[in-house]
């Protein structure tokens, strides 16, 4: 994907969804970290580096906007690309205006989710790049 590997951190309570991440990640040669929920991966901030966070939205112990919320105080330059199976108009909304830089709907299409990892992790901070408009 680049000269050096990228740095992903994989945010999901769905195991089935965090193995197949890792496995796309890592054939394209990045580094996956993978966390469980929220807090684990706010936790893991105090000494791990990403490039970039694909976070889904609804999980136990600490949801994906309160995640975002955090990062904003935390990290606020670390991409962040959204992942949901739980596509609303106003998930949607919330997302980006916690700072979202992609949004993407499950299941996620593997070419797309590479290429959007390679244009957030590329753009200036604070840009945005929306890769699907929210279904109705």
């Amino acid at each position: 994907m680049s000269d050096r590997p990228y740095r992903i951190a994989v945010v999901d309570d769905e195991d089935s969804v965090v193995r197949a991440l890792q496995r796309l990640l890592r054939s394209a040669g990045c580094i996956v970290g993978a966390y469980h929920d929220g807090q684990a991966f706010v936790d893991a901030l105090a000494d791990q580096v990403f490039d970039c966070v694909v976070l889904d939205l609804h999980m136990p112990v600490m949801d994906g906007f309160e995640v975002q919320s955090r990062l904003v105080r935390l990290q606020p330059q670390l991409p962040r690309i959204i992942i949901t199976g739980h596509d609303t108009p106003e998930s949607h909304r919330r997302a980006m205006e916690g700072g979202a830089s992609a949004y993407l709907r499950k299941p996620v299409d593997g070419p797309a989710l590479l290429d959007t990892i390679r244009q957030v992790v590329h753009k200036e901070p604070g840009a945005t790049f929306q890769v699907e408009p929210p279904q109705l």
